[in-house]
């Protein structure tokens, strides 16, 4: 009975110790792609860093209020991958989802974000992949952005891998009603009639915003002016 229960507890252990060398084995992939993806993200960011610093020294101005950056959890990569049809695999990741990376970058006014896109682009190691213009064209909830799908290189120990970012660019007002819009949204317990009407009203919240970015960099011009 001892001698069969150091057996059974023996092959359990050795079960699990196999279990868990296979989830490293094929998590270790994974792991390293997101790492290269967090690196890209740093890139961009102290990209858009120093073009906000020479501004600030060469105009006395900071067309960026705030960078945010993150990383697409896995819950919603699996999610990507399985609704597009495509293998749980890490070649598929890097191949078909652009998204994985992202970095917003906030900014006072609406000419900022096409300055700053531009600038960006103009840069000799970045690479437009893809652009949806949100603002010239807005979504019919009223969300207004610009975004670019953009690929970088990464410097690696023995290798330079180029990576795909996706940046956001909104003004602050943009990003409030985006925010907002995204946590009253995503609620479970709203009835569908209720959705509709707040769908409404959101809608004319953008619409407002918009305006509120219109005015506000039209009193901008003209104190330019004035100077």
């Amino acid at each position: 009975m001892i001698i069969n229960d150091i057996r059974e507890h023996f092959f359990k252990e050795l079960t699990r110790e196999t279990h868990i060398e296979r989830i490293k084995e094929n998590s270790l992939p994974y792991v390293s792609l997101m790492s290269y993806y967090r690196c890209a993200i740093m890139e961009v960011e102290t990209k858009f860093k120093v073009l906000n610093e020479q501004f600030s020294l060469r105009y006395d101005e900071n067309p960026i209020e705030t960078i945010k950056s993150r990383l697409k959890s896995p819950e919603s990569i699996m999610k990507k991958l399985n609704k597009k049809e495509l293998p749980l695999t890490t070649d598929a990741i890097e191949k078909y989802i652009t998204d994985i990376a992202g970095v917003r970058i906030i900014c006072s006014f609406e000419e900022d974000i096409y300055k700053m896109a531009k600038l960006l682009l103009q840069q000799d190691d970045i690479t437009l992949i893809e652009q949806k213009d949100y603002i010239a064209s807005p979504k019919e909830s009223g969300y207004r952005s610009l975004h670019l799908i953009v690929e970088i290189p990464i410097f690696l120990e023995n290798e330079k891998r180029p990576m795909k970012v996706e940046v956001q660019f909104r003004t602050i007002a943009m990003d409030f009603w985006a925010s907002l819009e995204h946590k009253i949204r995503y609620k479970k317990d709203i009835e569908p009639e209720l959705m509709e009407e707040l769908s409404k009203e959101l809608t004319e919240c953008a619409l407002r915003c918009a305006d509120l970015d219109h005015r506000m960099e039209g009193i901008r011009n003209r104190i330019k002016k004035k100077k």
